[in-house]
């Protein structure tokens, strides 16, 4: 399971693996009684760990890194002195390491190294000549039980009470921890009501109150834009994992239909044909 969930395609693992695969080099970061850890040992961990280390700052994942390698180093050399580097036991996970290893050589030789900057660049291009750009607004707003309250909230805010924090204070929204503000939305996102209301504001204009099937609402228009395709850096992982995953597909279909396999255990033959157990593999 761990073998094939480490080459399922998550973007973090796309990020780091195809980091870990340009321009890792021989710089010696550390060493362990004479033993060298340099940025290549550094790069394979990155690729091997992916998702697990994916949301860590990239100094602290790196210091992070090199320890795990310390350790390891410390722990290798203390087995080969206690003479625990033979026997079947070790033989067998020697096999299984090399498998793994070679399974992830092809991977980032035959499916990441296959896609190109230059395929993503396309399919970017593509994504901007069919964007929909549409107009929006960024609103917040206070959210109460009642016509009477709303009322008073917009005696207070033309007294000169803050808007963010009463809505801190007072609003029953979800957004009230952030001060009422609901972020950037189209025409046709909020209900019809608070839609035809907001709509119908200029800039920092405050609604009278409005009522939906949530309650009396206080609305205040905060900004008015035509919104805009993501830059190139913004899309770049996300269209270079969705790539990735197609190639991997390809590729295992292919090299599945050249293979013959045999599942023995019927239990685990009734496992691996289920269509929920394939799924989550991505196969």
């Amino acid at each position: 399971m761990k073998i094939l969930a480490q080459l399922t395609v998550t973007v973090a693992l796309v990020v780091l693996t195809w980091q870990s695969s340009h321009g890792a080099d021989d710089t010696v970061l550390a060493r362990v009684d004479g033993v060298a850890i340099t940025e290549k040992d550094v790069a394979v961990a990155s690729a091997s760990m992916g998702a697990e280390i994916a949301g860590i700052p990239d100094a602290q994942r790196r210091g992070q890194i090199v320890e795990y390698l310390i350790t390891n180093q410390l722990m290798a050399a203390a087995a080969g002195q206690n003479k625990l580097d033979s026997g079947p036991a070790f033989d067998q996970r020697i096999l299984n390491y090399r498998r793994l290893a070679l399974a992830e050589t092809y991977y980032e030789k035959m499916v990441v190294d296959q896609v190109s900057e230059a395929e993503v660049k396309k399919i970017y291009d593509k994504y901007v000549a069919e964007f929909d750009a549409r107009d929006e607004l960024r609103a917040r707003h206070i959210l109460l039980g009642s016509e009477e309250d709303a009322r008073d909230m917009i005696e207070r805010l033309n007294r000169g009470d803050d808007f963010a924090e009463l809505a801190k204070e007072h609003s029953k929204g979800a957004e009230a921890d952030v001060g009422g503000d609901i972020g950037y939305f189209a025409k046709g996102d909020m209900v019809a009501p608070f839609d035809e209301a907001v709509f119908a504001l200029k800039v920092n204009d405050i609604s009278e109150p409005v009522q939906t099937r949530f309650g009396w609402h206080v609305i205040q228009l905060l900004d008015k834009r035509t919104s805009k395709p993501n830059a190139f850096e913004d899309e770049k992982f996300r269209i270079m994992a969705g790539l990735i995953q197609e190639k991997r597909d390809s590729v295992i279909e292919e090299l599945r239909g050249d293979a013959e396999i045999e599942i023995l255990d019927p239990a685990i033959k009734k496992a691996i044909e289920s269509p929920a157990t394939r799924g989550s593999f991505g196969q």
